[in-house]
């Protein structure tokens, strides 16, 4: 579990304060921001306490985190530094975080972020790491694991070492996420309650977070009563709540689908949950019909037809990513789950998309 946490409108004011502690020998601090914000620099930039050699890095997030831009970005700090950073901000999206996660773990450990995606395959604890989301939805500030796309495979690098060590939650840092993406993101967080609540591996820790965060998704995406600084705050409690539950327990088909998704045609998390979970009403007939609900009351229109033109490898490869998430399948529909599904019923839901 992220040891610490603050939360509260401005909290993203006592960064400095908070990082003062656990400076180590003027070792610098590397700050990994969403380079949405390279033009806004009043809005994130301009408020961090910079001293001596600390780095910012704006990075892209147009694609899913990736192991060689994971690898790529340890090399350059290694290169530029003989000592170990004191520790590594990660200020963004989920991809933001699943980055600064993984950076923080190969910094102290040796390879490549392929050789640890997996469960339980580091050995050595990451540098000290922090995280601040300037969107809520995806859990990744609170998960256990950091989700990315190797040469082989989707699959995170899932283990104790990965968590944050302290973690910002300031609402007022995603006021301004545009509509359609404040939608995605908000409903990977809807779309882990659901998996997680009807899947296999629920027990009374995961479930007391999952009901809590389904509820915050339910008055959030179906009444109209929050204005909005009040549905950021309590979004980003969603956020957290859906990823302690999943931390306990799993995810399930939509995820284990948009994973091959992702990995074929580079569909990012969030768009690529929604578009399967439309199409899921066969395993989870309640929470799809809530979320078509939750999407005609937001005007939200769901990308068709993405899968029209693939070829039949392709097909198969994202039939194969999807189905090696053997935990997934197994929350989602139990220990005999491959008798229940098969590549022929996926790569026609595949082809629905």
């Amino acid at each position: 579990m992220v040891p610490r946490v603050v939360f509260g409108k401005g909290s993203f004011n006592q960064l400095g304060q908070i990082l003062s502690t656990e400076r180590k020998n003027g070792a610098p601090f590397i700050y990994l921001i969403d380079d949405v914000f390279e033009h806004n620099k009043a809005f994130i930039e301009d408020r961090i306490e910079l001293s001596g050699i600390d780095k910012i890095i704006y990075v892209s997030t147009k694609e899913e985190p990736k192991t060689s831009q994971v690898d790529q970005l340890v090399t350059t700090l290694k290169q530029e530094f003989s000592f170990t950073p004191s520790g590594i901000i990660g200020i963004g999206g989920g991809s933001i975080m699943d980055l600064a996660k993984a950076v923080a773990i190969m910094m102290n450990n040796s390879g490549s972020a392929t050789e640890y995606q997996g469960w339980d395959l580091v050995s050595n604890k990451a540098v000290y790491h922090v995280g601040v989301p300037t969107i809520s939805g995806t859990g990744a500030e609170v998960s256990r694991t950091t989700v990315l796309t190797g040469p082989e495979k989707k699959l995170g690098i899932n283990s104790d070492f990965t968590p944050f060590d302290q973690v910002i939650l300031d609402p007022e840092l995603i006021k301004d996420v545009p509509k359609n993406q404040w939608f995605y993101t908000g409903m990977d967080c809807y779309i882990h309650c659901i998996e997680s609540l009807k899947g296999t591996y629920l027990n009374a820790f995961s479930q007391s977070y999952g009901e809590k965060a389904y509820d915050l998704c339910k008055e959030i995406f179906l009444e109209n009563n929050l204005d909005k600084e009040e549905a950021d705050a309590k979004l980003m409690m969603a956020s957290w709540h859906g990823g302690m539950s999943i931390a306990y327990s799993q995810v399930g088909i939509a995820h284990a689908m948009s994973y091959g998704l992702a990995y074929v045609l580079g569909t990012k998390h969030g768009i690529g949950n929604c578009i399967v979970f439309d199409k899921l009403g066969e395993y989870y007939p309640e929470g799809v019909a809530i979320f078509k609900q939750m999407k005609e009351l937001h005007d939200i229109d769901i990308p068709e037809g993405i899968c029209a033109d693939i070829s039949e490898e392709q097909l198969n490869t994202m039939v194969s990513v999807a189905l090696g998430l053997v935990p997934l399948w197994e929350n989602a529909l139990g220990k005999n789950w491959k008798e229940q599904i098969n590549e022929d019923k996926l790569k026609e839901i595949y082809r629905s998309l």
